[in-house]
């Protein structure tokens, strides 16, 4: 007799449900994906790791912000040094130009004419012009100072142009002039004055054989730094009183500014018409400019030694990764377990790397940029931080955290999750 299903027949024990997919397979046959982590997931993940371990961070960001801030640093005053001396040119003038007597053809050291200044005065496009002659007596502080002591101090013959035409000033006192031109009076340089351990206007001072009256003391002269150590007293003091012969040494000449190369080209034969080889032009300014170059060639060694600092946080960075792998084994074991992919593994640990040397970074930009601030400030500079310096050393860091954190994102990407978790 054939039966009739019944309610029961239709319960679920019955007819049980089709097993559930395999693992790795869905619905249709084919394979799970991984999920996708988002640019904010990956930065999460990475600040992770180094919200759990802040002293270490820390210790790590510290050699990379000390590296950077050297390289800052160094390239912020250079450039600040730089722009003071470009403005102090500017102040002074990059037109002046130095006549000085060379040698003759046997070799003995010239003699300018005395006409000289006389006849360099007559170039249209000259503005100032000034001279200083050489004497062969010394200074000295009193009448008691052993002869052939002289401090390397030299004695010239100036006048009243002179201290225009240098860009020169007076620290205290006052310059020579037409009514002190003709008397025992003398201005000291910055050094001389130094060296003398003489200040004070009044005050006086063996020179030649007899006393003179200190009237001034100049400040430094940047572009004629020859007058600091030297012991200025007038033209006509310095035949009368000092067997001057009235030759001039050294001529300083204020050309137009458009005009300065056509001056110095015709300089020598103006100044010497009968032998203008035996003549000598210089340009001051060339000499800051040839000094600026050694100072730059120093900047170069010190940027070396910033990036010595930087490659050695750069291990540092490289070692604290690598440290923090063989530490969070269970979690990377984990995180396998659970469907990550090695590439989202790998992804994590460099993205750790690079927030930990950008933190870094960041710090010893701040950091070097205050150094810069702080010198120049103590030194009456203009600041001066390049912006590429800046940004250089920034993007310096991120290479440092792809290339440190490379490996030991390799390394925990390749750890399988039974070897990870069974290391615990």
């Amino acid at each position: 007799m054939t039966r009739t299903p019944s309610a029961r027949d239709e319960s679920p024990e019955r007819h049980p449900a089709p097993p559930a997919p395999l693992p790795g397979h869905g619905r249709g046959g084919g394979r799970l994906r991984a999920a996708r982590l988002g640019p904010a997931d990956v930065v999460r993940l990475g600040g992770t790791g180094l919200r759990t371990r802040p002293l270490r961070v820390f210790l790590s960001a510290l050699g990379i912000a000390i590296g950077v801030a050297a390289m800052i640093a160094v390239v912020g005053i250079s450039g600040s040094g730089q722009a003071e001396v470009d403005r102090r040119l500017d102040a002074l003038g990059t037109n002046l130009l130095r006549v000085a007597p060379g040698e003759s053809l046997t070799g003995e050291k010239a003699e300018l004419p005395a006409e000289s200044v006389a006849m360099i005065r007559r170039i249209p496009p000259v503005q100032q012009v000034a001279a200083t002659g050489a004497t062969d007596v010394h200074v000295y502080r009193n009448e008691h100072i052993a002869i052939g002591r002289t401090g390397s101090l030299t004695v010239l013959a100036a006048g009243p142009g002179l201290l225009p035409a240098v860009g020169g000033e007076i620290r205290k006192g006052r310059w020579l002039d037409s009514a002190t031109d003709e008397y025992p009076a003398v201005v000291l340089g910055a050094t001389a004055a130094q060296r003398l351990d003489v200040y004070t206007p009044g005050t006086r001072v063996w020179l030649g054989g007899r006393w003179f009256s200190l009237i001034g003391v100049l400040d430094p002269v940047p572009l004629a730094p020859e007058l600091d150590s030297a012991a200025l007293v007038g033209w006509s003091a310095a035949r009368t009183y000092l067997r001057f012969d009235g030759h001039p040494s050294t001529v300083y000449v204020r050309a137009e500014d458009s005009q300065v190369a056509a001056v110095r080209a015709v300089l020598p034969a103006t100044a010497y018409p009968e032998k203008p080889g035996e003549v000598r032009i210089s340009r001051p300014s060339d000499a800051l400019a040839a000094r600026e170059a050694t100072e730059s060639a120093l900047t170069g060694l010190l940027l070396g030694l910033g990036g010595v600092a930087l490659l050695v946080g750069g291990v540092g960075v490289g070692n604290t990764m690598v440290i923090s792998v063989l530490e969070r084994r269970p979690e990377i074991g984990l995180r396998r377990a659970l469907g990550a992919t090695r590439g989202q593994i790998r992804t994590q640990f460099v993205t750790e790397s690079l927030l930990l040397s950008l933190i870094g970074g960041l710090a010893g930009t701040v950091l070097g940029t205050l150094i810069t601030a702080g010198y120049a400030l103590s030194r009456d500079w203009p600041t001066v931080v390049p912006v590429w310096a800046s940004v250089a050393g920034v993007a310096s860091t991120l290479v440092i955290g792809v290339i440190a954190g490379l490996y030991p994102a390799v390394r925990a990407s390749r750890l399988s999750p039974t070897e990870a978790l069974s290391g615990t």
